[in-house]
């Protein structure tokens, strides 16, 4: 992998957010609420600390095939994200021309004047050499693209000229490594979408980098106010892959090197969704430091999905170690492998914000789906 360079003033702009999301999921599931595992609140003090929303996605996709059998290296190591996003995202509109043209938060917009958008720098950059003359914007609306005209308009108390956006076009933060699959070189993290916290919106991947982080702090987890885990990577920048895509099922991309976990360095076969029961179970993931543990936790439901769906199992923690740490799940812990049978199932994906003990997973099949297509 060729490293890319994230310059010091893009990163302290970098979006940091922390957000609730409601999920309305068929029965079992319904009408609970829930948080993200993966958001993070930034920090002060002398390291650098990031955080990012992971939260709100619905939807299904087809089939999955069935991966049983298969050896794969569970994850569970804290992980840092950066990434830049595929053109540059409108997260809010003020009264001005962006709005006027039609632009909407949530479009994405990939060219000004037939110029792609690699940053939010580039469009600014073409806002001002255009000195008030119209801008064509091709935009991509729910999947759809379009393109629409706009004239800039002059802000005479910052004496510079504005389309009235506000955009983003980068991220970062902290979660957990599912898995690292040494036959492809591929892995899968976080187990749900990286999004932007203003517009749900699935961020679409330009580049990104996947480096080891370090939890620094833990706030526990209570009633009706989710705990969060707080990491620190890019400090250290130490890389260890690419992020190459990002779907309602995680992260995933390729390892610069084969990867290992001390506790199961054979790696584990993978447990078909269908062999997956209530009962007794245990997640693998990193509190302190960058030490990985297991901790056991019961499996209370499981969804029999004849389709792929991000909430496939409902988990309790019953470990008193993480317990007394954190709470039970806490943000930063998505992407949790969780093991059962001897085997690696599914992954953490959300804390039920009413009761920190209890959360969601996704199962195993879902994930690998991702991972292979990047082959």
């Amino acid at each position: 992998m060729k490293s890319f360079d994230f310059r010091a003033r893009r990163l302290a702009a970098l979006a940091v957010v922390a957000v609730t999301a409601a999920l309305h999921i068929a029965p079992p599931f319904a009408a609970l609420n829930a948080s993200a595992s993966t958001d993070e609140t930034l920090g002060g003090g002398q390291r650098a600390v990031i955080s990012l929303d992971l939260s709100r996605f619905f939807g299904t996709s087809g089939d999955s095939q069935s991966h049983a059998g298969r050896v794969i290296m569970p994850g569970g190591a804290a992980v840092g994200v950066a990434m830049t996003t595929q053109g540059v995202l409108v997260v809010g509109l003020g009264e001005g021309p962006g709005m006027q043209a039609g632009i909407r938060a949530g479009d994405l917009l990939l060219s000004v004047n037939g110029v792609p958008l690699s940053s939010a720098e580039t469009l600014t950059s073409a806002v001002t050499a255009a000195q008030g003359q119209p801008l064509t914007l091709r935009i991509d609306r729910d999947g759809r693209e379009r393109t629409v005209q706009v004239q800039p308009r002059y802000d005479e108390s910052a004496q510079n000229w504005r389309l009235g956006l506000w955009v983003r076009d980068s991220t970062a933060g902290v979660g957990t490594l599912t898995y690292y699959d040494a036959e492809n070189g591929t892995y899968g993290a976080l187990g749900h979408a990286i999004t932007d916290s203003d517009t749900g919106s699935v961020l679409p991947v330009s580049r990104g980098e996947l480096m080891q982080a370090e939890i620094v702090d833990v706030k526990k987890g209570q009633r009706g106010t989710p705990g969060e885990l707080r990491g620190s990577f890019l400090r250290e920048q130490k890389t260890l892959g690419t992020v190459e895509k990002n779907t309602i099922y995680g992260i995933f991309g390729h390892m610069d090197s084969a990867w290992t976990n001390p506790l199961y360095p054979g790696g584990l076969p993978v447990g078909d969704r269908t062999q997956v029961h209530v009962g007794a179970a245990s997640i693998l993931s990193t509190v302190s430091g960058t030490q990985i543990q297991e901790y056991s936790v019961e499996i209370t439901q499981v969804q029999r999905q004849s389709s792929a769906a991000p909430k496939s199992l409902v988990l309790r923690v019953t470990d008193p170690r993480l317990l007394d740490t954190t709470g039970g799940i806490v943000q930063g812990m998505s992407g949790s492998p969780i093991l059962q049978d001897g085997k690696i199932v599914a992954a953490v994906t959300h804390v039920l914000v009413s009761d920190p003990t209890q959360g969601y997973g996704v199962f195993i099949d879902w994930m690998l789906e991702d991972s292979d297509g990047i082959i």
